[in-house]
């Protein structure tokens, strides 16, 4: 009998009873509701792993692979998940976010340099670690990213890995760049064919309702401006534009103080930069100021992209934001610019809105 048939054996209720009673506690330890749609996306999980945890031999259908769990911004599709996640009664289960997973990949790789297929050999130690594994933000937007998540999931699925993903984006609009869509395609049909989709169709953000405080927004702030070093809490004894070394590639401090930085847009937005630095920059400081925030649509799609990213790391990291800008919110992240303005704009307004009289900048 193997490992999970006697843990499951021992288990005093099935998997889809402990993930929605589950649920149901997370809701009430919060004070909230669930809407139908969440309510049907928690019961169609609970369904999926008690169907994965005990499969049954079947003419008529594969068992899915796993469950794609899209829908618009702030639609509760991570609180949703966590409930799953956390009843899932597995020992080797694991919830990574998208980017922290890709330079894992990247990382253990290079564990396997002269080997004939290095990310093989990586997929097949996860699939030893892992007989769950749940991605949060799911999306796609380089190509070098694109190729390498549709092999990876290729490999997890054939070694019967069972995996959730949340995304804002269906499967089809994943790869919104047309000059490579057609090389992501494969990873499309895939998930449209191997996964169950669900949507968590439109209704409430309920972010806007979330008493989560991540730092502060402040404007009209200029770049030059010596406040937020003050505002982030340096003293005369903190080091003053320093430089780091961060994956080989220098990274210039306005101000370091034990976890506490603070930094100018241009340096870390304008020039080439990895959402792997910004993992390191997340992990290694848990304050963080970034002053000369710009009209964003006013700036090129490649630096857009990478304040997105560094959004998407900062707020699932846990860190203290404080961002120093040129204009409010509404004018920062205009509709029409970047396809992920709307989830960058959700998130950035659990900031506390802190405007200020252009005469007391100096």
């Amino acid at each position: 009998m193997t490992a999970r048939r006697c843990f499951l054996t021992s288990s005093r209720s099935r998997p889809d009873v402990r993930v929605r009673q589950h649920f149901d506690a997370a809701l009430a330890a919060q004070g909230y509701r669930a809407d139908g749609a969440q309510q049907a996306a928690i019961d169609h999980l609970g369904q999926w792993l008690s169907a994965f945890l005990h499969p049954r031999a079947s003419w008529l259908r594969r068992r899915a692979a796993g469950v794609y769990l899209h829908g618009g911004v702030g639609r509760g599709k991570s609180f949703v998940m966590d409930a799953f996640f956390a009843a899932a009664p597995l020992a080797k289960k694991r919830r990574v976010h998208f980017h922290a997973f890709l330079q894992e990949l990247q990382q253990r790789m290079g564990s396997y340099v002269g080997q004939a297929d290095p990310l093989a050999m990586v997929a097949s130690e996860i699939a030893e670690q892992s007989q769950l594994l749940c991605f949060d933000e799911f999306h796609v937007h380089d190509i070098g990213d694109a190729m390498l998540l549709g092999r990876v999931l290729k490999l997890l699925v054939a070694a019967g890995v069972g995996l959730v993903c949340t995304s804002n984006y269906p499967p089809t609009g994943l790869c919104p760049n047309q000059l490579y869509r057609e090389r992501f395609q494969p990873t499309i049909a895939l998930l449209e064919q191997r996964f169950d989709v669900l949507q968590l169709d439109g209704g409430y953000d309920y972010r806007q309702s979330s008493t989560r405080a991540w730092g502060s927004l402040c404007w009209p702030l200029q770049e030059q401006a010596g406040w937020l070093g003050d505002q982030l809490g340096l003293s005369l004894a903190a080091r003053r534009d320093a430089t780091l070394l961060v994956n080989q590639h220098p990274l210039r401090l306005r101000g370091q103080e034990g976890t506490r930085a603070w930094l100018d847009f241009s340096e870390l937005f304008r020039r080439p930069r990895s959402s792997a630095d910004y993992l390191w920059l997340c992990g290694e400081f848990r304050e963080l100021a970034i002053g000369g925030v710009p009209r964003l649509d006013s700036e090129g799609i490649d630096v857009q992209q990478r304040f997105l990213n560094f959004i998407d790391i900062a707020y699932d990291s846990g860190i203290q934001l404080l961002l120093g800008c040129a204009i409010g919110l509404d004018e920062l992240c205009r509709s029409g610019s970047h396809s992920d303005f709307s989830r960058t704009q959700s998130r950035l307004q659990q900031l506390q809105a802190l405007p200020l009289a252009v005469g007391r900048i100096n």
